[in-house]
């Protein structure tokens, strides 16, 4: 599924994999990669491709569906709605702003990127919710908002968690209802909409700081290969 912010005139605004990916070298990345359409590879007179190891562009309705179907993300849904769909990324707790704010955010990024794409940190779906409400993960070595990939680790999570309340009932129906009740509260716990570490943060600002942890990526970089570097007066 990809997810992204519709900017009117027929164009919509994502965050790709074009850019310098960052995975969990497992096959949960390759259940993330096929939960998506399949692109053409011709390209579109239209659509705006991004820039080299940018990952953020825009693209026409059709070429952003690709043959998928159309679905509207859902945002300010009561926790019953929430818990009662029981796919993640198709809604969330959290308000969204307005429109022109939201279409601002998705322009200024097409221009400045969002990053580097991460699976389960970083994804369309984390560009998408950002957009729509400002919010962000303060600790990033934590997941991000994505509602899919809470999903996906929801359910294993569930069967493991729910294991010892195996001895409070055998009956496998109790055993079930139990698995789906630990799953529902983790994605409950996992919305952004209910999550306290986040923050509220401009596009502005938000750039700023990918530019500085990327000046910072690159000097820590140079100065690891410098040290590494023979003095041009030693004898091996």
């Amino acid at each position: 599924m990809n997810i992204g912010i519709y900017v009117g005139d027929n164009k919509v605004v994502h965050f790709t994999r074009r850019g310098q990916e960052v995975g969990t070298g497992t096959v949960l990345d390759l259940i993330l990669v096929s939960s998506g359409p399949t692109r053409s590879q011709a390209p579109c007179p239209t659509c705006i491709p991004a820039e080299e190891g940018h990952g953020v562009f825009s693209s026409c309705v059709n070429c952003f569906l690709a043959g998928g179907v159309l679905y509207r993300f859902e945002y300010a849904v009561s926790s019953a709605v929430f818990l009662a769909k029981a796919r993640g990324g198709t809604c969330t707790l959290a308000l969204s702003d307005s429109s022109d704010i939201v279409v601002h955010r998705a322009k200024y990024l097409l221009n400045n990127g969002f990053g580097c794409y991460n699976v389960f940190k970083n994804n369309c779906e984390d560009f998408a919710i950002y957009c729509k409400t400002g919010l962000l993960v303060v600790d990033q070595s934590t997941m991000g908002q994505s509602g899919q990939a809470v999903s996906i680790i929801g359910g294993p999570l569930a069967a493991v968690l729910s294991t010892p309340l195996r001895l409070v009932t055998t009956n496998a129906y109790g055993m079930v209802a139990t698995a789906v009740g630990v799953y529902c509260a983790s994605r409950y716990a996992a919305d952004i909409g209910m999550r306290r570490d986040v923050v509220k943060v401009s596009v502005e600002d938000l750039t700023r700081r990918l530019a500085a942890v990327l000046h910072s990526s690159l000097t820590e970089i140079e100065g690891y290969n410098e040290m590494d570097l023979p003095s041009p007066f030693s004898r091996g």
